[in-house]
């Protein structure tokens, strides 16, 4: 998903309106050294800018103006004639003030943090932040309307003779220029919302609730919509750290913020009315997620009125160029600073050179028509769930109605957006590109005249010492993202055991208020069930250990699985997930290296070599915060870092359809992702379980080992699979990116933008007598029985990621049990991870 919308921007283009006034430059000293962070507008406006870390910049206006102001303290103000309407390559010079060379005052580097008015001006800032904004109300609501709109940028006459746009030479007909970096670009989506938010402060609740969305062509992408939408998440700018890409950046209005800034006073004068001062803020170190700009602050409230943000081009972060932020406050109640409207555009590229091609992403909000204390909503209304179907009005408002409702009109190429789109879909090159792209992102073909799926893809090759090389092939029946009913089958073939195996599932969404769906499947294949601790109910899910093409050690460990499963769902409050299911199964040993074997006393020969359980499951899955995309019966979440509650409990039944034992299994989990501000994001995983009543190997819970070079979640790396096999255990994971905090301080290493990653599992358990005695058959094959119940085993690593932006490898350390037969002290593993 987080590369989707670069890929499908690559097709689609726009019309333009170009702008009244333009201006570019470069501002320089007289000793012909550029001056960052200089002051340039336009000669009496608000409309204005400030220069780059090379003294670049770029200024343009919708309106018609003659002159351009510059200023920078300790420099002499310019007034720049503008000739033309348009005028790039302009070198503009400051002289020194000579009254402040004689006052000693210092411009550029690092500002003093004792007398210095401007963080005299910023500690009031903190004491008054309270007082206003939507804080300062019991309750609150307003209307928000909200477009996000992505442009293909950089257009040129190279890009335009690309094979890819032969035959869509059309789409070029006209450019438009951005005002914040002067590139040309050219809009290719545009989806537009328009809400009612409800809030009580004293209820400490908030609801947004939808009025209307449209979009360009793009309906039924809402994973794309909704991905966007978690992307460009909303900040409040006096919070210590602002969370943008996933990256924690502090605020220049934190309290944090003059050991991560430098602040100076550049000028003061009225806006609407008000007296207001200007303060110029810039990064005292490279490397540091910071932002430069100004802000305008007024002089009583000591309220923001305005202000600008952008990420400096050396920040940590990756596939972006460049983030600029606009935010606009309306004073109410002659004292009160509301958000008005909040603009972010960001600058997606795979090169951060200043004449790379990327993807302009553009959200502009709007909040308008603010109502308080008043008490509109009970606390009733905030807790009930909010519901929208499929063929909702809401996503097919007229054109009449968004003409009258919208809270900022569309510009001339966001209006040619829609009509763009509804041509390239008659163009048949543009069809054949859309769907090479769906398929390396969904990683399934489509087949539209069957409404079928080919897929997925990636799963067509695997290898493992029983099948050795195997041959996958399936599908699933799709009309649509939110189908309510869906059908999904495979059958794979392996060429060193010639057997085939089969899998089939079918899901019904029943009731899409309370999302009551009900599952059956049936699987026969080959698994490797010692890879995971909570066993998925899912019968088309796999583990990754089953059948990965390279490994660290034999892969034969693996079962023979015969399950059919029924499974009933509902989501009674969003996020919460009750979930009844009842399979009946049978395991058996897939290798003659590899022993499942087990006392049975009504055997003939007093030992079985089969398993035959019907089990029940009932499971308890809490996701605060989680956003979902869609609403059939398939949805996909649209953010990861929510936290993650789930208890499961697994009854198995003797003598019903000849099961064979008798037990109760009890599970429960907590994931948690901790933003620990500028040190960057910790993940913390709890796992604890216990078995009651004597159950074989295969009903056993196995210590997750990892026997491949790939990163994967909640496995130990230098554990061999059944290494340790329990009836009680604890399971914890520790991981922390800093985020390239420690490498951003090393010298030379700085420009590598690489991030230190560092983790720690443990794992504590136990195994009875009596489950080692039911065990114990005196196979040649069968697995020892062991469980780290005095010293719990643990391991530890430390990564390097972003290495090319792509690859992060781990050094993996073993911490203890040394002893165990062909125990790994050390090891490597790597994995892809597409992260800003």
């Amino acid at each position: 998903m987080k590369y989707k919308f670069i890929l499908i921007c690559t097709l689609f283009v726009s019309i333009s309106l170009l702008a009244q006034t333009k201006v570019k430059g470069i501002i320089t000293d007289t000793n012909n050294i550029p001056l960052p962070y200089c002051s340039i507008q336009f000669n009496g406006s608000t409309e204005g800018t400030t220069s780059n870390e090379n003294g670049g910049f770029y200024l343009e206006s919708k309106d018609n103006w003659k002159e351009i102001e510059i200023s920078f303290i300790g420099f002499k103000t310019l007034i720049v004639t503008l000739e033309q309407r348009i005028n790039y390559n302009l070198k503009l010079t400051l002289e020194e003030e000579t009254d402040a060379l004689k006052e000693i005052i210092i411009v550029t580097g690092k500002q003093p943090k004792k007398n210095n008015p401007a963080i005299d001006i910023l500690r009031k800032i903190w004491a008054q932040k309270r007082k206003n904004g939507l804080s300062h109300f019991n309750q609150y609501k307003y209307k928000k309307y909200e477009k996000v709109e992505f442009d293909l940028n950089t257009i040129d006459d190279k890009l335009k003779k690309k094979k890819i746009f032969k035959g869509l030479e059309f789409v070029f007909k006209d450019v438009d220029t951005s005002s914040v970096t002067g590139k040309t670009f050219l809009p290719v989506f545009l989806n537009e919302g328009l809400s009612e938010v409800y809030g009580d402060n004293i209820l400490n609740k908030e609801k947004e609730v939808l009025i209307a969305n449209q979009n360009s062509g793009f309906s039924t992408e809402q994973q794309l919509i909704d991905y966007v939408d978690d992307l460009y998440s909303e900040y409040n700018i006096y919070d210590n750290y602002l969370k943008i890409f996933d990256k924690s950046f502090v605020s220049p209005l934190s309290k944090t913020g003059i050991n991560n800034y430098n602040y100076v006073l550049a000028d003061s004068s009225f806006i609407d009315k008000k007296w207001c001062y200007n303060i110029i803020y810039y990064p005292r170190r490279k490397n540091e997620l910071t932002f430069k700009g100004n802000f305008w602050v007024n002089d009583s409230t000591f309220a923001v009125k305005e202000i600008n943000l952008q990420v400096v081009k050396n920040a940590n972060i990756n596939w972006v160029k460049d983030v600029y932020i606009e935010q606009e406050f309306e004073l109410l109640n002659d004292s009160i600073f509301v958000l008005k409207r909040d603009f972010l555009l960001s600058d997606f590229a795979l090169s951060k050179k200043d004449k790379s091609r990327g993807v302009y992403g553009k959200k502009t909000t709007i909040y308008k028509d603010y109502v308080f204390n008043q008490p509109l909503k009970d606390e009733s209304f905030y807790d009930k769930k909010v519901f929208n179907q499929n063929n909702d009005s809401t996503y097919s408002m007229s054109r009449t109605f968004w003409d009258k409702n919208r809270l900022e009109a569309l510009n001339k190429n966001e209006k040619g957006i829609y009509k763009l789109i509804d041509t390239l879909k008659t163009v048949k090159k543009f069809k054949n590109i859309n769907k090479a792209v769906q398929t390396m992102y969904s990683g399934y073909f489509e087949i539209d005249a069957l409404n079928i799926d080919y897929g997925p893809i990636f799963s067509t090759f695997g290898y493992n010492d029983v099948e050795g090389l195997r041959i996958r092939v399936g599908g699933r029946t799709y009309k649509s993202t939110n189908d309510l009913f869906r059908l999904e089958a495979y059958t794979a073939y392996g060429l060193k055991d010639e057997n085939l195996k089969y899998g089939f599932q079918a899901k019904w969404l029943l009731n899409k208020k309370n999302r009551l769906i009900i599952t059956s499947g049936k699987k026969h294949d080959i698994e490797q069930i010692g890879a995971t601790l909570t066993a998925n109910t899912d019968v088309l899910g796999r583990s990754d250990g089953s059948s990965s093409l390279i490994g660290t050690g034999t892969n034969d460990k693996l079962t023979n699985i015969n399950i059919t499963t029924l499974t009933g769902e509902i989501e009674p409050t969003p996020n919460l997930i009750l979930k009844l299911s009842a399979n009946y199964k049978t395991l058996s040993s897939a290798s003659d290296t590899f022993s499942l074997d087990y006392n049975d006393v009504t055997a003939s020969s007093g030992i079985s070599s089969k398993i035959r359980q019907l089990e029940t499951v009932f499971s308890i899955g809490y996701y605060p915060k989680r956003k979902m995309s869609g609403f059939g019966v398939q949805r996909e979440p649209a953010n990861t870092n929510y936290t993650q509650y789930f208890t499961q409990i697994s009854k198995g039944s003797k003598d019903i359809f000849g099961s064979d034992f008798d037990y109760t299994k009890v599970q429960v989990s907590l994931f948690k992702l901790w933003e620990i501000g500028g040190l960057g994001r910790l993940k913390t995983s709890l796992e604890i379980g216990q078995t009651f009543g004597e159950v074989p190997l295969g009903l056993l819970s196995v210590a997750p080992g990892n026997q491949t070079y790939f990163i994967f979640n909640n496995t130990f790396n230098l554990l061999n699979f059944y290494e340790f096999v329990t009836d009680k255990y604890a399971s914890f994971h520790l991981e922390h990116n800093f985020n390239g905090r420690i490498f951003s301080r090393i010298p030379l290493l700085k420009k590598t933008k690489l991030r230190t990653v560092i983790g720690f599992k443990t794992f504590l358990g136990a195994i009875s007598d009596k489950n080692v005695a039911l065990n114990t058959t005196g196979n040649s094959a069968e697995t020892t029985l062991t469980a780290p119940s005095q010293d719990p085993y643990y391991e530890y690593s430390v990564g390097v990621a972003n290495i090319f932006k792509l690859l992060r490898v781990d050094f993996n350390f073993r911490g203890n049990y040394f002893d165990n037969t062909e125990a790994r002290k050390f090891g490597i593993t790597a994995g892809i991870r597409f992260n800003f």
